[in-house]
């Protein structure tokens, strides 16, 4: 990986995930001159694998993207290592300041920093997080099949997060830790698939022998379980973008923070599109990359239609020139002709 940035790109990418690299990899099979900036903080890293992802499930996610960087790198785009640190709106696009000082120009951004996971505060939780702690049934759900599983209550998707988790095993427990214990319809559903619900705060959770055993609550109590669901918070890493008044907004699921855009990954912001996490807080590493290839595919059709608009004023300038040339030159000869006829 080198770090020298050279002083203008078509497009930079700012994140080095499966939605950046995938983007870069389309716009530099597009002949698109860019480079991916990566801070090397992946929001899987804690994982051992990728699952779901066809012809490559379980890959490490560290592999996945040394596969990625290689094959963009194949096509003449650049990884460089780096964290931005501000975005400003230049005379012919964005200015992209590193937090080390670096500057470069791009006409077009392609965000794809993905988001943050902010996990409640139980002690235990966090050094347990993508191992027997998690979050997607469809990432780990076969990993932890059949296991005694728990979900804790932590935010408005949690009994939907304990209904998906059934489908995985017959032995599922709703903490609802500092959530009001479901009540109607909610309760009803729980009670229907056999999910046990525990009131009371979670105190800890209890490991041992690097496995977790249980989860403590405030009163004592121990729960034996052999992983534990939770659904963090999740906001996305956009606050360098606030000079061009792009901010994230409350996703409708009530899930966390996103930056909205349409099918493309088109922002609000001419010249700047997303991809992955950090506008669809569901996305797998699959979708992900899905929507980073359309987001590349759609900055490449924009730039093609703005370089034809130039071609095209240009080609009128040349063509009101020749004409000009050419009216001029017809005057002259008239001129010049009347003056050999004595005129």
């Amino acid at each position: 990986m080198t770090d020298e940035l050279k002083n203008a790109y078509d497009v930079v990418v700012i994140g080095g995930g499966a939605a950046g690299l995938s983007g870069a990899l389309m716009l530099s099979r597009a002949r698109r001159s860019v480079v991916v900036i990566d801070a090397g903080s992946p929001r899987n890293a804690p994982a051992s694998g990728v699952h779901g992802l066809l012809a490559r499930d379980g890959i490490p996610p560290a592999e996945l993207v040394e596969r990625g960087r290689a094959e963009v790198r194949g096509y003449g785009g650049q990884v460089v290592t780096g964290e931005v640190g501000a975005v400003a709106r230049g005379d012919t696009g964005f200015q992209v300041t590193l937090t080390d000082g670096r500057n470069v120009r791009a006409l077009r951004l392609l965000l794809a920093t993905g988001l943050v996971d902010e996990l409640p505060d139980v002690p235990g939780l966090r050094s347990r997080w993508g191992r027997d702690v998690v979050h997607c049934p469809y990432c780990r759900g076969w990993e932890i099949r059949d296991q005694a599983i728990g979900v804790l209550g932590s935010g408005p998707l949690s009994v939907h997060q304990a209904m998906l988790f059934r489908q995985w095993s017959d032995d599922v427990t709703f903490f609802s830790h500092t959530l009001p214990v479901p009540t109607g319809e909610e309760a009803e559903q729980l009670a229907a698939r056999g999910i046990r619900v525990v009131d009371g705060e979670v105190a800890s959770l209890e490991i041992i022998e690097d496995r977790l055993v249980g989860v403590r609550l405030r009163d004592g109590d121990v729960v034996k379980r052999e992983a534990l669901a939770v659904a963090p918070r999740m906001v996305a890493r956009t606050g360098f973008l606030a000079a061009l008044g792009l901010r994230p907004v409350e996703h409708p699921s009530g899930a966390g923070e996103h930056i909205p855009s349409d099918a493309t990954g088109r922002t609000d912001v001419p010249g700047l599109w997303v991809a992955g996490n950090a506008t669809d807080l569901s996305a797998q590493v699959g979708a992900a990359a899905a929507a980073g290839a359309t987001a590349g595919a759609h900055i490449n059709a924009d730039l093609i239609a703005e370089e034809t608009r130039q071609a095209v004023a240009a080609a009128r300038a040349q063509g009101e020139v020749a004409f000009s040339a050419e009216v001029e030159s017809r005057v002259c000869e008239a001129v010049l002709g009347d003056r050999r006829h004595g005129l």
